[in-house]
């Protein structure tokens, strides 16, 4: 069953849940603006037992691909931190965004740092790379890249988390980048199913909900249909339900 929900906000997810009607929640464990360790939540044993299905989104911080080690040995560390985390929830995955090397590095010693951090370490829950919306020196912005990071990384126990505002404004055509991506991967485990703020190719990412953004909503809800798996909307809270409603009747017709 292909569930339906939403990031939402950490102090109750339960309730937020039920407040827009989703089926799965995504959540941080820590500040997603810092380095901070998680720490176990009180309502750990609730958010088990509401029946979500409940997925974790790594600090926006963390990159792996990193050439500079005082970035890359932290986030390391913090995707193990979050992933045992994680596990305590019974996660579906944690999401981590593919990351980027810095102006003048060679992109595919960024993508090496990926498939050590796999070579070096398991993890107790699925890790799911994201892709992302700018940037020349990103490791899983364009299908070009996403080629060169699988070659790298697909081996191992690893998913794949496809954010349409983010291929939207990386300028890939959303009618195919289904079975585009997963011609590479042969998977896609996730889908982050948010408009866009910005035009196609924009290189921005902002976030809009469906009603208000610059993707035709039925556009996304195509990209989910033929995903095939769970969706989560990253869209503004005021109007996360109609974007989860939009969602489920089309997928229903």
């Amino acid at each position: 069953m292909v569930l339906i929900g939403a990031h939402v906000r950490g102090d109750d997810p339960v309730v937020a849940a039920a407040e827009v009607d989703a089926q799965s929640v995504q959540i941080f464990l820590a500040d997603p603006q810092g380095w901070k360790k998680p720490v176990r939540r009180p309502d750990a044993d609730a958010l088990v037992e509401s029946g979500l299905g409940i997925y974790a989104h790594a600090p926006y911080l963390v990159n792996v691909a990193s050439t500079n080690n005082r970035i890359r040995i932290p986030s390391r560390n913090m995707i193990a931190q979050h992933a045992a985390a994680a596990a305590d929830l019974g996660v579906r995955g944690l999401v981590v965004h593919g990351g980027h090397v810095g102006d003048g590095d060679d992109v595919a010693v960024g993508i090496d740092n990926w498939r050590k951090t796999f070579e070096r370490a398991t993890f107790p829950v699925r890790v799911l790379v994201e892709n992302t919306a700018g940037g020349e020196n990103a490791c899983a912005r364009t299908l070009d890249r996403w080629a060169m990071l699988w070659d790298a990384i697909g081996g191992y126990d690893v998913g794949v988390c496809l954010d349409t505002c983010h291929a939207w404004a990386a300028g890939e055509d959303l009618e195919t980048i289904v079975d585009r991506l997963r011609a590479i991967t042969g998977r896609i485990d996730l889908v982050h199913a948010n408009s866009s703020r910005d035009e196609a190719g924009s290189s921005r990412d902002r976030h809009a909900n469906f009603a208000t953004g610059t993707i035709p909503p039925e556009l996304i809800a195509h990209v989910v249909r033929e995903a095939g798996c769970d969706a989560l909307v990253e869209t503004p809270a005021e109007r996360q339900a109609e974007d989860i409603a939009f969602l489920r009747a089309a997928l229903e017709a």
